[in-house]
């Protein structure tokens, strides 16, 4: 489980993160990632889940993530 990972670091050191997170996927490895940088998790993700005051308010997968974007700049404000 991951809790915004990648925020506040160098654009570099974040490329690693999400490299080292997608080989251990590619492993078989099950993992939960919490982060608002929805464009490095549409490519990672099976699923989605968006929260707002503790309440999944949206789920989908990334498709269809990508097919809403009004989810995400409502929620995500991107």
């Amino acid at each position: 489980m991951l809790d915004e990972a990648t925020e506040g670091l160098a654009p570099i050191i974040r490329t690693e993160i999400w490299q080292a997170l997608t080989a251990l996927k590619e492993q078989g490895m099950s993992q939960i990632v919490i982060d608002k940088n929805v464009g490095a998790l549409l490519p990672f993700a099976d699923r989605h889940y968006v929260l707002e005051k503790g309440k999944v308010v949206w789920q989908g997968s990334s498709d269809d993530l990508r097919q809403n974007s009004a989810i995400v700049q409502q929620y995500l404000g991107v």
